[in-house]
């Protein structure tokens, strides 16, 4: 049984070690570019015990963006139930998530069907923790829950993937630790700042909600992935 579980136990930490070689690698190289034989000589391992763990590179890459995003949804809810309080956790999470927002960047430019389905799957994270029953978040003030995701992912996926440019406009890394606490302490100041007068929000509310109800131009259809989670998502 013991030596079973050391079995175990050594082929998730090669398995978790893949995955952190690919992220790496992915981040670099692209998909298109990186290599199971790459990955596997920057996880130390064979390229066999790559395809042994996840297959191919696709399902790979899959298991790389599923990581990617359930660390950062855990995070920040981690962050907004306390923890932000914590320097240790500030600390041990930019750690742990600011390597991810290189492989995002990389990833969503991408071109490839991954980079739609890492999208869409972050717009279903956002919509789930902004139903109103996420500790520090309030319920959003909007029509359409489902465009207020879709915009706040593009806000945030946005910076990430113009970080070069953010960094260089900055005179610091937005990946590093400096760089990053500025450029999310202005997003906030932003987030929380009434910016516009009521009275001018107002209008522009009305000239928009005029703009859609005349609106007939052509729809551009959803991702699959969208369509698919859309039919089966209850109404927010």
């Amino acid at each position: 049984m013991d030596e079973m579980r050391e079995r175990a136990a050594e082929e998730l930490t090669a398995r978790a070690r893949i995955r952190d070689a690919a992220l790496r690698e992915f981040a670099e190289h692209g998909v298109n570019g990186a290599t199971i034989r790459g990955i596997a000589r920057a996880a130390g391992v064979s390229p066999g015990l790559v395809q042994h763990h996840f297959g191919s590179k696709e399902a790979l890459r899959r298991a790389c963006d599923e990581y990617a995003l359930e660390t950062l949804k855990r995070t920040k809810l981690e962050g907004l139930q306390g923890g932000i309080a914590n320097p240790g956790f500030t600390t041990a999470a930019m750690n742990e998530v600011l390597p991810l927002q290189r492989y995002l960047a990389r990833a969503l430019v991408d071109g490839s069907p991954g980079a739609a389905e890492l999208f869409d799957d972050a717009v279903r994270a956002g919509k789930e923790m902004l139903k109103g029953d996420t500790p520090g978040l309030s319920r959003p003030n909007t029509s359409d829950p489902h465009a207020y995701a879709v915009v706040i992912t593009g806000l945030n996926f946005g910076l990430t993937v113009i970080h070069e440019h953010i960094s260089r406009a900055l005179g610091a890394d937005m990946l590093g630790p400096e760089g990053y606490a500025r450029m999310a302490r202005a997003m906030l100041d932003i987030l929380t700042d009434d910016l516009l007068a009521p009275e001018l929000v107002v209008q522009m509310r009305a000239t928009l909600d005029r703009m859609l109800a005349e609106s007939t131009g052509p729809r551009i259809p959803t991702s699959d992935a969208a369509a698919r989670k859309a039919d089966s998502d209850p109404p927010a």
